[in-house]
C-alpha cells in the first residue's frame, strides 16, 4: 500500500476491516467502545483500546487513516515496529484515561468514545518532535508551517474547543490526552522528567 511500512499499513487495514464490521455486528459498538463509566453501559477494561480500532462515520476513518498514512510511515521507519506500537499504543490509551476522567467529572454527554483520534494525535506530537523541519499545510486554513507550529496551534485550539464546549460530540481532551502519552512515552525513551534513569 503506497510503499508503508508494515505495521502502519496494517493498522489502516484493521481499521478499515473493523469500520465495515461494525454494522454487521450489532453489539460490537456495546463490547468494544468506550462508554462513560456513569453511561450505564457495561465498561470493560479492554475498552481503553479497543474504541481506538472503531469509528463513527466514514468521514472521521478517512481523516485518521489519511492522518496515519502522512505520519505513521516516518516514524515506523525511524522508531522501528516495536517503539512505534509502543507509542501509537501508549496514545491511545492515555486518551482513553483522559476521556474518562473528563467525563466523570460531568458536562460530558454520556455518550462513547470511538476513532484512532488519540493515536493519530500521539503520531503528530511525535513527528513534530522528531521532524522539527518538515512543513505541513492544513487543509483548513492551506497554510504552510513547520510541523511543530502546526501541532501546538492544533493542540491548542483542542484544548479551547474542549474547555469551551464547543463542538460536541468530538473528544477533545482524548486528542490532547493522545499527546499526553505520546509525549510521556518519548520522554521515558529520552530518560528525561518525570522519567529518570539510574
Amino acid at each position: 500500500m503506497f510503499n508503508l511500512p508494515p505495521i502502519t499499513r496494517t493498522l489502516i487495514i484493521i481499521n478499515v476491516i473493523v469500520f465495515f464490521l461494525q454494522p454487521m455486528l450489532g453489539k460490537l459498538t456495546l463490547y468494544l467502545a468506550l462508554w462513560p463509566l456513569q453511561s450505564g453501559s457495561p465498561f470493560f477494561p479492554w475498552q481503553l483500546i479497543s474504541y481506538g480500532f472503531l469509528h463513527g462515520g466514514l468521514t472521521h476513518l478517512l481523516f485518521n487513516m489519511l492522518a496515519l498514512y502522512m505520519f505513521g510511515g516516518d516514524l515506523e521507519r525511524l522508531w522501528g515496529p516495536k517503539r512505534y506500537l509502543q507509542l501509537y499504543f501508549a496514545s491511545i490509551l492515555s486518551a482513553g484515561l483522559m476521556q474518562i476522567g473528563f467525563n466523570s467529572l460531568g458536562g460530558l454527554p454520556p455518550v462513547p468514545t470511538v476513532g484512532a483520534s488519540g493515536a493519530v494525535f500521539g503520531l503528530l506530537l511525535g513527528f513534530a518532535m522528531y521532524f522539527p523541519r518538515r512543513v505541513i499545510v492544513p487543509l483548513i486554513p492551506p497554510i504552510p508551517m513547520p510541523a511543530p507550529v502546526f501541532v501546538t496551534l492544533y493542540g491548542a485550539l483542542e484544548l479551547y474547543l474542549g474547555v469551551t464546549g464547543t463542538q460536541q460530540g468530538v473528544a477533545h481532551f482524548a486528542h490532547l490526552g493522545g499527546m499526553l502519552g505520546a509525549w510521556l512515552m518519548i520522554q521515558y525513551w529520552r530518560g528525561r522528567p518525570p522519567f529518570a534513569r539510574n
